[in-house]
């Protein structure tokens, strides 16, 4: 926190009828809006506030659950509370690659594998990839971040056939791209596209560091080959308020 915005929490002062909680949240949104917080800053610990604002921790952390509710904060589990950056331009086109568009809007683009098995393509999948249902495909859980803030959570499935050793390959790569590309699949483009959204159940909502219950922007994809073969598909869920999902033409 800068200097300037410790002074101003510091000299904060409680407002008759208004309850406590909501003065502080309040008063941590101005300085949000006023650049007094940057995004990506993190805000002090509970503690702190609750001794700047004389008041006891249980009234902070109401206060930060409002300002997460607003989408101005989200809570790192073990790290603290940090300001939300704003929403990621994300288009998607003929070619949509997570890793070129979190870079292009200069954040750098991570994400870690949380699970991969092979298992039979479901009727839904198979007719994702135009396979027969129970085909063997490679299903790989990931979740994705744009500077350590994490954007999605998802599925990919791939044709075991096309790509076998796809899991272990996307673990060290982190990259569907790549992981085609040791397949011999070195293009591919997006064939179809839906948009739809849900809500955060606790699984998701622990993998994007969400409350339960946030909504969530979800895209269903199917990629081919030059050729016009789907060669991956995949359900990622987003965080609504960190995106801003685009279509281009």
């Amino acid at each position: 926190m800068t200097a300037k915005a410790r002074s101003r929490t510091a000299r904060a002062a409680p407002i008759a009828g208004v309850t406590l909680w909501r003065h502080i949240a309040d008063d941590l949104e101005r300085a949000i809006a006023a650049g007094e917080l940057a995004a990506g800053e993190q805000l002090p610990g509970e503690t702190e506030i609750a001794a700047r604002f004389g008041v006891n921790r249980h009234t902070v952390r109401r206060a930060l659950s409002e300002l997460a509710g607003r989408g101005l904060v989200r809570a790192a589990r073990g790290s603290g509370t940090y300001v939300e950056g704003g929403r990621l331009a994300y288009p998607i086109r003929p070619r949509t690659r997570f890793s070129e568009i979190v870079g292009t809007a200069g954040r750098a683009a991570g994400g870690r594998l949380v699970a991969s098995r092979q298992e039979g393509a479901d009727r839904a999948i198979a007719r994702r990839l135009a396979l027969r249902q129970g085909t063997p495909v490679v299903r790989l859980d990931f979740v994705r971040d744009a500077s350590g803030v994490p954007l999605c959570a998802g599925t990919t499935w791939l044709p075991a056939a096309r790509a076998p050793d796809a899991a272990k390959i996307y673990a060290a790569t982190r990259s569907v791209t790549r992981t085609l590309a040791a397949a011999g699949i070195r293009d591919y483009r997006r064939h179809s596209t839906r948009v739809s959204a849900a809500i955060a159940d606790a699984i998701d909502a622990a993998r994007l560091d969400v409350a339960p219950g946030r909504p969530l922007l979800v895209v269903e994809s199917v990629d081919v080959t030059p050729d016009g073969r789907p060669i991956v598909t995949s359900t990622a869920r987003f965080a609504a308020d960190r995106v801003e999902l685009m279509v281009e033409y």
